[in-house]
């Protein structure tokens, strides 16, 4: 009963802070919102007793991510970010909620007609091992992360580089 409590509460605080993110107009408060996201992330990954991906989660992107968000933030002039507020069009409000509902719609759709609550009752209760997880990481066969890791982080460096060019004073 107290993991569905805390799973509701991590729940309310993931979706509550997308949300926030998403829609509010400072930059920073955006940032910080996408952080108590990645932490809820984190939360969520400790209450199914994966600490290893709860902290990795923690480390790399609430920590690491979000400062390197931060820090291209304030690369960039107070100037750049004055100009980046935008109101709200009526007409673009509700056809963002036009298209939130078709997606809603489809997604719904699909999980009835592919059965997929039926299907989540059916699978078996069995803890994956922390091993295999691992291994999955930083494997190098067929569906494992080594790779897809490994491009993230030259992406990762590509952008730094381009914060760093963009930013650099012109004499």
């Amino acid at each position: 009963m107290a993991n569905i409590v805390m799973f509701c509460i991590l729940a309310v605080v993931i979706l509550g802070s997308a949300v926030l993110c998403v829609t509010t107009t400072r930059i920073m408060r955006a940032a910080t919102f996408m952080l108590f996201v990645l932490f809820g992330v984190a939360g969520l990954y400790f209450l199914l007793d994966y600490t290893f991906l709860g902290a990795a989660q923690i480390s790399i992107y609430a920590g690491g991510v979000t400062m390197i968000y931060v820090f291209a933030i304030q690369l960039v002039s107070k100037r750049t970010l004055q100009g980046m507020v935008e109101r709200m069009k009526g007409s673009r409000v509700i056809f963002g909620a036009f298209m939130s509902l078709v997606g809603l719609a489809t997604v719904t759709f699909i999980v009835l007609k592919n059965k997929f609550i039926c299907m989540a009752g059916q699978v078996m209760d069995t803890e994956v091992p922390m091993a295999k997880i691992g291994t999955a990481l930083v494997g190098s066969e067929k569906y494992q992360y080594v790779l897809p890791f490994e491009f993230i982080s030259v992406f990762l460096l590509a952008c730094i580089i381009g914060g760093l060019v963009v930013a650099r004073k012109e004499e």
